[in-house]
């Protein structure tokens, strides 16, 4: 027993020390932005550090120390590894420079504060060395290679902007090219002249603070290019598809975005027995997953604790969009906060009716696209023949509106793929037989589809995917489905509860800030058009960690879904794949 206790102890502290080495870093970044701001502090710092004493690590008093300080307070706060590298070796050789001062200088020794600064010096370089196994977060294998790049790329550009503003702006006679050459080179890198130093470098101070700014961006950009987060595989391999595919087979009628996990550029980690898994995207160093753990539910721990694991040894963010309440709720025992997005829309055919008062719209709007000599034909993607996919693609591509296919959670991002066989396509056309829409749905379990695409021609009838939609539920027998799953809502309840009688003046607000960006953006229109099918509506949330990394996961899955482009980023939908499943 009491063997075990100094590794207990150990372990309590080491989360503790790291965490006194994120803040220290954090109080030296708002001492230096403080001290550049503030005249008295900067004066007061600057004269003891050329005085009889000095102050601790980093606080040199500026904005180039500040950024410095709080940029490594950011990347040691992610339990990066690169970062603890950085500071365990510079906080080492203080260290030892003030240790050296303590032992041979009696000047230095006489005054109580250098004894107080070099104990809080020693004390940073403890907590680093104690916590050193809370830093492994690994980064890429060639952030080597491209931090060397942008020490010597960019400084050269700097040294190269520094000589030119030297140039232009000296007013001592007699400089050369080489001096200004000279100037401009140790500014950069070490930020050690003064033009006071130089009888021919004569500058106005603006320069020196504009070389200053250039090699504080630089030491920062390589720092970013050494603790860089892996970007993490992009594709599903074979293998990985037939065991997510097994997996479907037997639980995907869980959850209606389960099918969405065969998107190929999506990756997967599975849980230790293999009969669940997380699929996700690392976007942005966001590690972001889609809807609910696959596979075995009682299975869905294990794969989320290593989906979590991965993500801290790689300092990824970890966030899931699209979760059920069920999946949620198990996301949320792993430590994760949940934000309700919205509501999918369910329509069970057995309760469906197009009776009554509520649904005399839609009815009218069926009657009429029907009168019109539309009809809908409804097939499995196995039953359409090479050259009628190819027709249908060709059609789908020309309808789409813009260049970027849009989905990642609720969308499978490829169409007319022979893996793909069990996928329904429904075909509408105009009396004269001429294409005009075409939707198309992935498997919910065996008796259930869920919506994946849509398209339609912008010079067809107003109603055409309604009209779709209700002769997909009247033919739903002769396909064997018993329930579909629309469009997903985002913020149904905000419009629905917002218009209501007695809605409180905040519910109010957002309702309107909602309808203006909707002006853009089709929010209200896809819960309206989802409402008037009366379906069931089943809430979605999105889990993330911290509250903080809200604005990144923010923009890691509107480039995920499409409204960001970014040209790193695949295109799926140019044209008809060839089988993911070939030996």
């Amino acid at each position: 027993m009491s063997s075990e206790t100094p590794p207990k102890r150990i372990d309590t502290w080491r989360p503790r020390a790291a965490g006194f080495a994120v803040w220290y870093l954090r109080v030296a970044a708002v001492l230096n932005l403080f001290g550049a701001v503030s005249a008295p502090f900067h004066s007061q710092v600057s004269r003891h550090n050329t005085g009889d004493y000095f102050t601790p690590y980093m606080i040199t008093v500026g904005f180039t120390s500040g950024a410095l300080a709080l940029f490594l307070a950011m990347m040691m706060s992610r339990r990066k590894r690169a970062a603890w590298i950085w500071n365990t070796v510079v906080v080492a050789l203080y260290t030892l420079i003030m240790v050296a001062y303590v032992a041979l200088d009696p000047d230095f020794r006489a005054h109580w504060f250098n004894w107080v600064s070099t104990a809080v010096t020693v004390l940073l370089l403890v907590a680093l060395l104690v916590g050193r196994k809370e830093f492994r977060a690994k980064g890429d294998r060639s952030n080597p290679r491209l931090a060397l790049g942008v020490l010597f790329g960019g400084g050269a550009v700097g040294v190269a902007i520094g000589t030119v503003l030297v140039a232009l702006t000296n007013s001592a006679p007699g400089a050369t090219l080489g001096s200004q050459l000279r100037y401009a080179l140790l500014r950069v890198y070490t930020l050690a002249p003064s033009s006071a130093d130089y009888q021919d470098i004569n500058t106005p101070h603006w320069v020196d603070i504009a070389i200053n700014v250039m090699s504080a961006l630089i030491f920062i950009l390589v720092l970013y290019a050494l603790s860089r987060s892996p970007k993490g595989k992009e594709y599903l391999c074979p293998q990985d598809e037939r065991q997510l595919r097994g997996l479907l087979e037997q639980h995907g009628a869980r959850d209606s975005l389960g099918y969405f996990a065969l998107r190929r550029d999506k990756s997967v980690v599975f849980s230790p027995s293999g009969k669940a898994a997380v699929v996700y995207r690392v976007v942005g160093a966001v590690s972001l997953a889609s809807g609910d753990p696959i596979g075995d539910v009682e299975a869905w721990p294990g794969a989320i604790d290593r989906w979590l694991e991965q993500a801290r040894d790689h300092a990824w963010i970890p966030a899931v969009m699209g979760a059920s309440e069920e999946g949620g709720t198990v996301y949320s025992r792993h430590g994760l906060n949940a934000l309700e997005l919205g509501d999918e829309a369910i329509v069970e055919v057995d309760e469906f009716t197009l009776e009554g008062r509520a649904m005399r719209g839609v009815r009218q709007a069926h009657k009429k696209v029907g009168r019109a000599g539309y009809t809908v034909r409804v097939r499995r993607h196995a039953d359409i023949p090479e050259h009628e996919m190819d027709t249908l693609l060709q059609r789908a591509d020309h309808w789409r509106d813009g260049q970027t296919e849009r989905g990642f959670s609720m969308a499978l991002g490829r169409l007319g793929d022979p893996d793909d066989g069990q996928c329904v396509m429904l075909e509408c056309r105009d009396g004269q037989d001429e294409l005009r829409a075409l939707l198309s749905f992935v498997p919910w379990g065996r008796d259930g589809l869920s919506l994946d695409l849509m398209r339609r021609d912008r010079d067809s009838d107003n109603g055409l995917l309604e009209f779709m939609v209700i002769e997909l539920i009247g033919q739903a027998e002769a396909v064997g489905i018993q329930r579909v799953s629309l469009n997903f809502a985002m913020f149904r309840a905000v419009f629905e509860r917002g218009g209501r009688l007695g809605a409180g003046p905040v519910l109010r607000l957002w309702r309107s800030v909602l309808i203006f960006f909707s002006r853009w953006w089709q929010i209200e229109s896809l819960y309206r058009a989802n409402a008037k099918y009366r379906p069931i509506w089943e809430p979605r949330y999105l889990l993330f960690s911290r509250s903080s990394d809200l604005p990144r996961i923010g923009v890691a899955s509107a480039r995920a879904e499409g409204f960001i482009t970014a040209p790193s980023l695949p295109s799926l939908f140019k044209r008809r794949h060839t089988s993911a499943l070939e030996p």
